[in-house]
């Protein structure tokens, strides 16, 4: 005849000292699902919409427009008030392009900036998103880090870039100091792998700044 007690292995199941993951376990949800996750967006990022690099995306929702009213693409590289300096205006998810991981619409160093060498740099950025994005001056070969270095020029970058901001504002500048193939790019985890990015040249050769957005030739600054 079955007991009619019920089961019990010894210690009742709340009495149960409390579960404690393996080390593979910490191992996989610590590392290894950011890593999968990071390079999956990285690879859906490749095959970008139509529109891609061109400035004429969809609008990206939840954006505060106010806060870049009046801002074209023309704004990423104008002269500076003072001689031998330049403004960049930067405005991520500016419109649909790439998802969003865009500067004025451009990505993927679809925008090429040229400054001459020595030349000083002011920055302006602006994030209308709820998704927080930064900006810094990183080697052209870290755009495809998942976590970026820190600015290449002193000073080339926005306040804690690896955090970010939401709906935001901050200024920055930098001296030009070293020629070589920069980017301007997005310093949050895994946002300048899937493209947010565009390209800063420093030219020992250049006389003047030149902005080149996508297969449009470079046009000079003047």
């Amino acid at each position: 005849m079955r007991d009619s007690k019920p089961f019990s292995s010894g210690a009742a199941l709340w009495d149960r000292a409390p579960y404690q993951p393996s080390f593979p376990t910490i191992l996989m949800i610590r590392f290894i699902v950011p890593l999968f996750i990071a390079v999956s967006i990285s690879t859906f990022a490749q095959t970008p919409p139509a529109d891609h690099g061109h400035g004429t995306g969809a609008e990206f929702p939840g954006l505060k427009k106010e806060m870049f009213a009046g801002i074209t693409v023309d704004d990423l590289l104008k002269l500076g008030d003072k001689p031998k300096s330049v403004k960049i205006v930067l405005v991520p998810t500016f419109n649909g392009a790439n998802y969003g991981m865009n500067f004025n619409g451009y990505s993927h160093g679809n925008a090429v900036l040229t400054v001459p060498l020595d030349w000083t740099v002011n920055v302006r950025f602006i994030n209308p998103s709820p998704i927080p994005h930064s900006a810094i001056v990183i080697d052209k070969a870290d755009v495809k880090k998942l976590q970026v270095p820190e600015p290449w020029f002193e000073g080339g970058a926005t306040p804690k870039h690896t955090q970010g901001m939401s709906m935001g504002k901050a200024d920055f500048s930098f001296v030009a100091n070293e020629a070589g193939e920069y980017a301007l790019a997005c310093g949050f985890p895994a946002h300048s792998a899937t493209g947010h990015w565009i390209a800063l040249d420093v030219s020992a050769e250049a006389k003047v700044p030149t902005l080149k957005l996508g297969e449009l030739p470079a046009k000079e600054i003047k």
